[in-house]
């Protein structure tokens, strides 16, 4: 038994969609509705009726585990043991879960589950694991080699801290080409700064030079469409 969904190859376009359609649905309700720049993923779990859980996850013969969803249980576990996993770093392993829990987990299937426990119905079902959330996860989605599934969430996680019209905002004051602004971007927006290059890189505001960290804007910079800088 399975809630796991088959392999669907979301576009970029449906899966900003997807992010924008939440948070739209949390501005909606009064006591979800943002009053800044910073998304806070833990509150967009509970928006979901999802909980989240900070626990020890011990390593498996695959290795560490960064994080895992109880399906059944409606309840995204985060390894407390790895460090990295506090503040931006904590923020993007829980929204990276959510991408999983709305790109990949069949919600009609798990209430049918849900439905036959409550009549005494046995039923077991693992996690679903999660073992990083490192930078290979922004790639080309050209790049063959990347797990479809592990992109996707990340995508989604990107979108949902970081959505376009924040970032518009948050980007006025500042020159995207220097890594002193996009510092005092990711710290103002709560991601790493590997977020947030990975994100605007995705959206073409900036480029960076192969072997080398000189930034240039990209063709969509909203800067440059406006003339400044």
């Amino acid at each position: 038994m399975s809630v796991i969904k088959p392999e669907q190859r979301y576009t970029k376009k449906e899966i900003e969609r997807r992010a924008a359609d939440l948070l739209s649905q949390m501005q909606a309700k009064p006591n979800y509705a943002g009053n800044g720049r910073r998304i806070d993923a833990s509150r967009v779990a509970d928006f979901l009726d999802i909980g989240v859980v900070w626990e020890s996850l011990p390593s498996d013969d695959q290795g560490q585990i960064a994080a895992m969803i109880l399906p059944l249980q409606r309840e995204i576990v985060i390894n407390k043991n790895i460090p990295k996993l506090r503040e931006g770093y904590g923020q993007s392993t829980i929204a990276h879960e959510i991408g999983h829990w709305l790109l990949h987990i069949n919600q009609d299937e798990v209430e049918k589950i849900v439905d036959r426990m409550e009549h005494d119905i046995e039923v077991t079902l693992p996690p679903f694991l999660c073992r990083s959330a490192s930078d290979q996860l922004y790639q080309s989605i050209a790049n063959t080699q990347i797990d479809w599934r592990e992109w996707q969430a990340q995508y989604l996680a990107s979108c949902l801290l970081m959505p376009v019209h924040i970032l518009e905002q948050a980007q006025k004051p500042r020159d995207l080409t220097k890594w002193s602004h996009l510092y005092a971007m990711a710290d103002e927006l709560g991601v790493t700064i590997s977020n947030l290059r990975n994100r605007l890189r995705g959206l073409d505001w900036i480029r960076i030079a192969e072997n080398s960290k000189q930034i240039y804007l990209g063709d969509a910079a909203p800067s440059k469409k406006t003339g400044a800088f």
